[in-house]
């Protein structure tokens, strides 16, 4: 399996490790050796407000080759919803199975058209800004729409990153991931 990880400027640092452990740990604690990722870029200066510096291993290219993409949100996300370009990149993975995305990255996929028709959830300060995207916005954690996925808040995205693993390999694998990342408030009722 081979993931996007979207990286752009004024993310919030924490959405992008909240998932970004985790997945990665399907790979080094060999639930998912064949997994692999890119962490993309659509500019070549990514900080978060902090002044967090992020690098890129792909600038521009097309994402439609991936088997997952995952989009963090942050104050960045604001402003690159109404940016033709960066948007007309995130199109070219409108092929790619699963999306998924944390905090205002939700604005990211829905000014995509990726969440048309669907519900979906993002920080709850960027509700009213979800809902020109999609059918209905929900007060959820996680909200799972099959091929299409949308966590809360900042912190939401280690729950995210969870999430997905457990889509992916299973409810074990995601315990052992959790239990390595010290990470006892991942809701055990999730199916």
């Amino acid at each position: 399996m081979k993931a996007a990880f979207i990286i752009f400027d004024q993310m919030t640092a924490l959405d992008f490790i909240g998932f970004y452990d985790p997945l990665t740990r399907l790979k080094s604690m060999d639930f998912m050796p064949d997994f692999t990722w890119h962490i993309c870029s659509f500019c070549d200066d990514v900080f978060d407000p902090q002044g967090l510096r992020f690098l890129h291993d792909q600038l521009k290219q097309p994402l439609n080759d991936f088997d997952l993409l995952v989009v963090p949100g942050g104050y960045g996300s604001r402003s690159l919803q109404h940016n033709e370009e960066f948007i007309a990149w995130l199109q070219t993975a409108e092929s790619v199975p699963l999306k998924a995305s944390v905090c205002s990255g939700s604005l990211l996929l829905g000014a995509a058209g990726f969440l048309h028709g669907k519900k979906a959830t993002t920080h709850p300060k960027a509700y009213t800004e979800l809902t020109r995207y999609c059918a209905e916005v929900v007060d959820q954690r996680i909200v799972d729409e099959g091929d299409v996925i949308t966590a809360r808040g900042v912190t939401a995205s280690i729950d995210l990153g969870l999430y997905l693993v457990e889509r992916l390999v299973g409810r074990e694998a995601r315990r052992g991931i959790a239990r390595q990342m010290d990470y006892p408030y991942y809701p055990e009722s999730t199916s």
